[in-house]
């Protein structure tokens, strides 16, 4: 059963993820502890995984930000069909995607990956994608993507969620329709519950 969440239904995954080639990565600590999540704007790709990178010749597929700034001008006839999305993980700089693309709505898709949830910097990636840089089109979240997490991501506007492989995505759903009224006005609904809730007189 697929795992992927599509406009509040599950449906066939038609794009296929293009991944970076393994590296080494170095083990970083703080305060004598593991860091298990990257500082935003860390450089994370190197040349030699971006140019080993292989990207099917055929069909719709998302590639690694670091890829598409790489070979952009080499799949410009796929982008121009609508073929190609992007995926950019939470330590990534969106600003090199906005600068690399006058209008984000050339691509149908762009996909956030989160290598493991322990900050809202996703949240604020689509909030920023949909308000600010008026992106209108297919916007995934992927990777660590649990239930608790879908409603939210909804509310900072993504309608496509890749539910971690472990997890139930028919369970993951429901929990799109946990609250009717939500209080604040968020990207889905800018209106707060006060401005669209008439309690009568």
């Amino acid at each position: 059963m697929s795992n992927l969440i599509y406009k509040n239904a599950i449906v066939t995954d038609e794009w296929a993820l293009v991944e970076l080639p393994k590296a080494d990565q170095e083990v970083r600590k703080q305060a004598g502890k593991v860091v298990l999540f990257k500082l935003t704007g860390e450089k994370s790709t190197s040349a030699e995984q971006i140019a080993n990178t292989v990207i099917p010749a055929t069909g719709k597929v998302i590639v690694p930000l670091s890829v598409y700034l790489a070979r952009k001008d080499a799949l410009a006839s796929r982008i121009a069909k609508q073929e190609v999305g992007v995926w950019l993980a939470t330590h990534e700089l969106l600003e090199d995607l906005i600068s690399a693309e006058k209008d984000l709505n050339v691509l149908p898709l762009i996909a956030v990956y989160v290598e493991r949830f322990a900050d809202g910097r996703i949240f604020t990636i689509g909030n920023l994608l949909r308000t600010r840089h008026g992106f209108n089109n297919t916007l995934r979240a992927f990777g660590d993507v649990l239930r608790d997490q879908l409603y939210f991501l909804k509310r900072s506007g993504f309608d496509c969620y890749l539910v971690r492989a472990d997890r139930n995505a028919a369970e993951a759903l429901q929990s799109l329709t946990d609250f009717n009224q939500p209080y604040q006005g968020a990207v889905d609904d800018n209106l707060p519950v006060w401005r669209r809730v008439n309690r009568g007189a």
